[in-house]
């Protein structure tokens, strides 16, 4: 009997948040809609890259769906940018504050992304001083040089 008592209140729970969070999308609240393919059409990104060393310095054009611009490997840095692209989370977000990196240092390289990317407008810059940042930069490799 407590078995079926317990089957019940959870299918009512569950009930209350799929009709709670239905009515959220609904409304607009909470995370922003998925991207769409007309959304793809003004990719366009700026890439400025500082102390890398070994010629990998300087500004780069990117645009996206067609892949094309200044940018060393077009192709593989839009494949990079769609492959972390995921609904709900900007693909350019700093580290969160308060996060605990490795004491791990990657070098003077720095990077500034401006521009827009999924309909959104990007401003992101990236370091390589710890090992959150770094792991960040990587991320992003090819778009931004691989650093080793």
């Amino acid at each position: 009997m407590r078995l079926l008592v317990r089957a019940v209140v959870s299918a009512g729970a569950c009930a209350a948040l799929t009709a709670l969070f239905a009515g959220t999308a609904a409304a607009g609240i909470g995370a922003p809609p998925p991207v769409r393919d007309e959304d793809r059409a003004g990719d366009h990104l700026t890439v400025t890259v500082r102390d890398a060393g070994d010629g990998r310095d300087g500004t780069y054009e990117l645009s996206c769906h067609p892949a094309h611009g200044s940018h060393p490997d077009a192709r593989g840095a839009c494949a990079a940018l769609d492959r972390d692209t995921r609904w709900g989370r900007d693909t350019f977000a700093p580290v969160p504050d308060g996060t605990v990196c490795t004491l791990q240092y990657g070098g003077p390289a720095t990077a500034r992304v401006t521009g827009v990317w999924a309909g959104r407008p990007v401003d992101a810059f990236y370091t390589r001083g710890n090992g959150c940042e770094i792991a960040r930069w990587k991320r992003l490799v090819p778009l931004l040089p691989d650093l080793g």
